[in-house]
């Protein structure tokens, strides 16, 4: 990919002040999972009136997995969303035409992971044969396990898949009714720690670190809303980062942000699996050298043919489809 100088946030608010005084654009955002740490960007982004200054209103919805929010943006029933990228590019190749895609990555390195108890024998990957792994069918790190185990020549009929819902999967890895799970490392494990399971006790397999090189969760748009407002695309994208710039700036107004919305959650949690993701997925060397948002064309193009693997397209993979840079700042943005 050609790197094209960094855009500053500050002279992009700048260009877009008079922009955001004509009109209000109505943009509800639907997020991919609960009101947690990951999400507090977005909210420091509303409370500090970034959107605002783009001429844009949002409400953020919450989802119940990475997967809910393609279907919603495609439909038209929100212009924009927050979903994996691998499970887009496979809608796309089930569901030719359909007028969504990527427009900016924020999980440069997924957090797809599977979940292991050591004292239950998981430690490896080689450990999950002959176990019990619980796997939420709407979940992304689930999407992604047949890459890992063709990565890691796991012999699948040797593992038993057992089906779990989101809010019993922790809960059984904790009760040992289950020896692993797969999901988002920094949703999983935090969750498994607070129901008593020690820390010690967890192997974390990162995918990532074990042959799988995908990308992670993008921002997702409906491609007709954005031909017909591309400055408000362009704008939404910008209120998105700075709004994790704000949350890097100040996590204790972020989290306050967060718990305005999430009463019921434990801040020092929430603060936790926010500082988890930013710097194991979101502030990557990539990222910090490149800009934020944008993403590796030679990197995309391997990894759809890593999912070649284990997914038969119906048609060639067309990288163009799934996304495009044209709503960002050329380089993309800078986070510090």
């Amino acid at each position: 990919m050609y790197l094209k100088p960094l855009v500053t946030l500050g002279a992009l608010a700048l260009g877009t002040a008079a922009h955001a005084e004509a009109h209000a654009t109505d943009m509800p955002f639907a997020l991919d999972w609960k009101f947690e740490g990951p999400a507090a960007p977005y909210f420091a982004a509303i409370d500090n009136g970034r959107f605002e200054e783009q001429g844009i209103t949002t409400e953020i919805t919450a989802g119940n997995g990475s997967l809910e929010a393609i279907p919603k943006v495609a439909t038209g029933a929100f212009p924009i969303g927050f979903a994996d990228i691998n499970s887009l590019v496979k809608f796309l190749d089930q569901n030719p035409g359909a007028p969504v895609t990527a427009v900016m990555m924020i999980y440069d390195k997924p957090p797809f992971a599977v979940i292991g108890r050591k004292s239950l024998g998981v430690e490896t990957p080689a450990d999950l044969e002959g176990k019990v792994l619980g796997a939420p069918p709407p979940d992304g790190a689930w999407a992604q396990f047949p890459i890992f185990a063709a990565e890691n020549d796991l012999d699948v009929d040797a593992i038993t898949i057992e089906p779990v819902g989101f809010p019993t999967r922790e809960p059984m890895l904790a009760e040992g009714n289950v020896a692993a799970i797969t999901g988002f490392s920094f949703t999983s494990t935090l969750n498994t720690i607070r129901l008593g399971v020690e820390e010690a006790d967890l192997s974390v397999m990162l995918m990532a670190d074990y042959g799988v090189d995908l990308y992670g969760n993008a921002i997702i748009v409906n491609t007709d809303f954005a031909e017909a407002n591309p400055e408000a695309v362009t704008g939404f994208l910008t209120a998105v980062a700075q709004g994790w710039q704000d949350a890097i700036d100040d996590k204790d107004a972020a989290m306050a942000s967060l718990m305005e919305r999430n009463p019921a959650a434990d801040a020092e949690l929430e603060e936790n699996r926010f500082e988890l993701a930013l710097e194991q997925n979101v502030m990557t060397d990539w990222v910090m050298e490149n800009g934020f948002g944008d993403i590796d064309d030679e990197r995309f193009a391997a990894s759809l043919e890593q999912m070649k693997l284990t997914y038969e397209f119906q048609t060639e993979p067309d990288a163009s489809l799934y996304f495009t840079d044209a709503y960002l700042p050329e380089g993309g943005f800078t986070l510090q």
